[in-house]
Formats: C-alpha cells, structure tokens, sequence
C-alpha cells in the first residue's frame, strides 16, 4: 500500500484527477459527460478511472460512475488543502505584518479576501481602496493606531452632512498628532460637533487597524516602521463578526477625549 503522502502525490500530480474526483463526488457521470466537463481525452479518462476504481475511490452504476463514500472524504480534504495553499500564497507577501495575535479567526476566511498592495505606479493603492469604501459606507466603525488626513477628510464631511455614523478608538498618538495640526484639529473638532460622530481614545499601543464599513471588514497592514504594505478587506461574516467584537471591546476600554486630558484648543 502506498504512503498517504504517496497518495497525495498522485492526485496532485494531474489537474485531470483532481478535476474527475470532484466531479464524480458532486455527482454521477458518464464518461462522456467527464470528457466534456474537463476536456481530457477518453484514454486518460479510462487510466484515470481505472486508478480511482483499484483505490475503491468510485463505484459504476450502470453508464455512470459515481464516488463512493471514501472518494468524497479525499475529494473534499484536497479541496481543503488546497483552498488553504491558495490562500496562504496570496497572503504570503503581507502575512509577517499581520497583527495575527488580535486575529481570533481562521485565516482560511480570508480566501476570497481583497488584498491590495501599493505599486510603483500606485503606491497609495491601499488608502485609495478604503476612501472608496468610505465614500460609500453610512455606518463606520474602527481601532486604529494611526488617523490620516485623507481618511478624517472623508469622515469629517460626511459625518457633519449626516451621510455617516462614525465611532473610532484611536492610539494616544494618533490624536496628540491630528491636536497638534491646526487645520487636522479643526477637521476633528467639527467631526465630534457632528451628532452621530464619537471618538476614544486608547492609552498605550494598539496592535491593529481595522475598520468595519457597513457589511465589509477593511485593515491596514503596516510594517515596523509604519510603511503601509497592503491593504485586507472582506464581507466574510465571520470576519465581521470579528471586526465588531474588536471594535466594541477596545470602545468600552478606551477612554472620551475630555477624560483622557486630550485637548483640541
């Protein structure tokens, strides 16, 4: 009998079987309807289902070939395996600056996440992928330990043209910087004039920055050194599930400006 990393091998090693199982675990099948669906010849698909009936991974019924009991547990655990290669390729450029400690979730539920990372020709491509999101959203929520000019610009507008609720928990730091710029502190002070704008403030570091826009979970990625890397965003709703818990926790733990001491005069 062949090793189980032996079995792996050979199913891996021919997108054609792969693609047979998966087929035949959804479903029965001629070997008609099989050439059709993958395009493989008949003599590979006679090889091919001669290998699946010696490992008992199929059964025929009658015209049709169908996968048995253990043929569906191995179609589905390489699907598996590979939805977690595929994700762990795309994540592989950002994942050393992920805040992975804070992420309580599965990182497979970032597969069909949006990953964007700056380019020479748009090196702000990830601040422009949340402005357009921002633009949009009527509901915001965040924990950030940084809040940029482009960023409170779209805020502070919307909020103060009743288009956005806003809440945000912000790093000491990030608020002493916005006080410390007349035209930011102004565009914050009329940002918490507006009636459905509210901002806290968190003593001592804050790991991440993520965002929740309505139905969509946004975070920016930076490295040590504050050099923003990618961008992640996703309506997985485990994610967003997530995003709130995250939010409200670092809310009820965070502190009003007036009671931390921060002034904007």
């Amino acid at each position: 009998m062949e090793s189980a990393l032996e079995e792996i091998e050979f199913l891996a090693l021919s997108a054609n079987r792969v693609e047979v199982l998966g087929l035949l675990s959804a479903g029965g099948h001629t070997r008609n309807e099989l050439a059709a669906e993958t395009g493989a010849s008949q003599a590979t698909l006679g090889r091919i289902l001669s290998d699946f009936r010696e490992r008992s991974w199929i059964d025929r019924e009658g015209s049709e070939y169908v996968a048995t009991a253990t043929g569906r547990l191995v179609a589905s655990g390489f699907t598996d395996l590979r939805e977690i290669i595929e994700t762990e390729q795309r994540l592989r450029g950002v994942v050393e600056y992920l805040p992975t400690a804070e992420m309580t979730f599965d990182l497979k539920r970032l597969s069909d996440a949006t990953i964007t990372m700056p380019t020479q020709t748009r090196p702000n491509a990830p601040l422009s992928r949340l402005l357009e999101l921002l633009e949009t959203a009527d509901e915001v929520w965040t924990v950030s330990h940084a809040f940029n000019e482009q960023t409170l610009t779209v805020v502070q507008e919307r909020a103060e043209a009743d288009e956005q609720t806003f809440r945000g928990v912000f790093s000491r730091s990030a608020i002493d910087a916005l006080a410390a710029d007349t035209e930011l502190r102004d565009r914050l002070e009329t940002l918490l004039a507006a009636d459905d704008a509210s901002v806290r403030v968190r003593e001592g570091t804050v790991p991440l920055a993520v965002m929740l826009l309505d139905e969509v979970v946004y975070m920016l990625v930076r490295d040590e050194q504050g050099v923003l890397r990618a961008s992640i965003d996703t309506d997985d709703e485990v994610v967003r599930s997530w995003a709130r818990e995250t939010v409200e926790d670092y809310w009820e733990r965070a502190e009003a400006l007036e009671d931390a001491g921060v002034s904007l005069e």
